[in-house]
């Protein structure tokens, strides 16, 4: 046993201190550790959040992928709300404000946050600034915070900031979280912590809401949609009547009940839809909540804040009741939900194993994502390889010639013959160009690949080939800088939805 005692390293012919400094450098090659923030600016509220996240690569086989083993939520904002001007802007100068405030109480600067995500939400993305004031906070806030937006994305980072898909893996079964906001609802069906489908649809506590001086002036189109299915000329003067104001959230109520219990949905449910609907390929046994409204279904929220919110809550909790037996669970998250999945699970980090010709490249931002699903490595051709990229191209709108993201799944042994294969198709689809290509594959083989396009196949563009990272169905990829140690790049995949 004495031989296998690593507190002795006299046989090894190394000191205790010597033995330190080797274990502290394998330490710092296998864990990384991001100071993350999260900023939502949504339909209703705005705030942020700073976090730790500390992640470590796969121990139990081969792989070079690293993996989240701990979040840490180190500090949280005041939660505001979103401050509009009168014209319908976002108000940029007060945001700012909040934001610089927010940095200097948590005692943070930008130059200390390694990533995270600033994103829109609900009614935010409509405005015509939305786009704008994305970019620009996002840039302000770190060393790689994205700008994001997107019925989709914010669905799953919901599902996973509110603890739903963490409750889903521990209990073992199938939930359907409901997100509902100031603007929009955002469904996920988790089953066994893995999310399967997501949609969304604009039902939400401020589609009326008043202003300053107590006018019910805010009359978003998805209430006058459902005042003209109820026949109702809706202005700030009818919707000061709580009547109307109850019809039009028993109507909401009952679009998202329809939604929610997947009964299918009647014309106003259709024009409300902001997705496709929901694939439900199993049946939730239980639901769980998230969102501002969330408050107030779960009794949490004592007071009013000028809006349908209260009202909406109570109408879905009665008619959910109603209509069918399932219970309602608290994942543990609420309003804040959304911002903690974008500190927290935006980020993905590269593998080990990458190539990158020229870091100058680096950071990149909003890549389009051209996919070419499974390359299986016993079949892979250059023609089809080829043919593929060009089809995807097609299909995404997107120019090979210019910055472009080629996501595939490599399956099968690493044979050079094989990977050969995978880059000559690559070459002959995207031709040369002065602008750098980026490929993202999920399995550990980015640096060969890499290499064989840049060096062995002499492709005249400088090439970025990444690995370990998992693709969604999402539009948009951002990569940063190489960290080292332990020498991997961050990744977000994401979406930017704007109007």
């Amino acid at each position: 046993m004495h031989d296998l005692d690593f507190e002795h390293y006299h046989e090894l012919g190394i000191t205790e201190d010597e033995a330190a400094a080797i274990a502290k450098l394998i330490e710092e090659q296998d864990t990384l550790e991001l100071v993350t923030v999260g900023i939502d600016i949504g339909s209703s509220t705005s705030h942020l959040l700073f976090a730790k996240v500390v992640m470590r690569r796969r121990t139990t086989d081969l792989s070079s992928k690293f993996e989240v083993v701990d979040r840490q939520v180190v500090w949280t904002s005041p939660i505001i709300h979103t401050p509009f001007r009168e014209d319908g802007m976002i108000d940029a100068h007060q945001l700012s404000h909040f934001i610089a405030d927010a940095y200097g109480a948590a005692g943070f600067t930008a130059a200390d946050i390694d990533s995270g995500a600033v994103i829109l939400t609900g009614e935010a993305i409509k405005r015509p600034n939305a786009r704008a004031i994305d970019e620009i906070f996002a840039s302000q806030s770190g060393k790689f915070v994205c700008a994001t937006a997107g019925h989709e994305l914010e669905s799953l980072l919901a599902a996973h900031g509110s603890g739903a898909t963490r409750l889903s893996r521990q209990r073992g079964g199938t939930g359907l979280h409901v997100d509902i906001g100031g603007g929009t609802t955002k469904l996920a069906l988790i089953s066994d912590g893995e999310v399967l489908d997501v949609a969304a649809y604009a039902v939400g506590g401020r589609l009326l809401a008043q202003d300053a001086d107590g006018a019910w002036t805010r009359i978003d189109d998805s209430a006058r949609l459902v005042a003209d299915d109820l026949g109702l000329d809706l202005t700030p003067e009818t919707a000061a009547d709580p009547e109307v104001r109850r019809r039009i959230c028993e109507r909401l109520a009952q679009v998202s009940v329809d939604e929610i219990l997947g009964t299918g949905v009647d014309e106003l449910g259709k024009a409300l839809e902001l997705t496709r609907p929901l694939e439900r390929s199993v049946s939730p046994a239980y639901l769980t909540f998230s969102g501002g409204v969330s408050e107030y279904v779960f009794g949490n929220e004592p007071g009013d804040y000028g809006d349908i919110a209260r009202e909406l809550a109570d109408q879905i909790v009665r008619q959910l009741a109603e209509r069918a037996d399932i219970p309602a669970i608290d994942a543990g998250q609420r309003i804040r939900a959304t911002v903690i999945g974008a500190s927290q699970y935006t980020v993905q980090v590269s593998g080990k194993t990458i190539y990158v010709s020229d870091e100058s490249v680096l950071p990149v931002h909003n890549l389009p994502v051209v996919h070419l699903g499974v390359v299986d490595a016993t079949t892979v051709s250059h023609e089809e390889i080829a043919a593929s990229i060009r089809r995807g191209a097609e299909i995404r709108g997107a120019e090979l010639s210019a910055p472009v993201a080629l996501g595939l799944s490599w399956t099968g042994l690493p044979a050079y013959a094989a990977l050969e294969q995978l880059a000559l198709g690559v070459r002959e689809a995207v031709g040369a160009s002065a602008l750098p290509i980026t490929l993202v594959i999920n399995g550990d083989v980015g640096q060969l690949v890499g290499r064989i396009l840049a060096v062995d196949l002499g492709l005249e563009r400088r090439v970025v080939s990444v690995d370990g990272v998992e693709l969604n169905d999402l539009d948009f990829i951002d990569i940063g800088e190489v960290l080292t140690p332990p020498g991997v790049v961050p990744v977000v995949i994401k979406s930017l939805l704007f109007s």
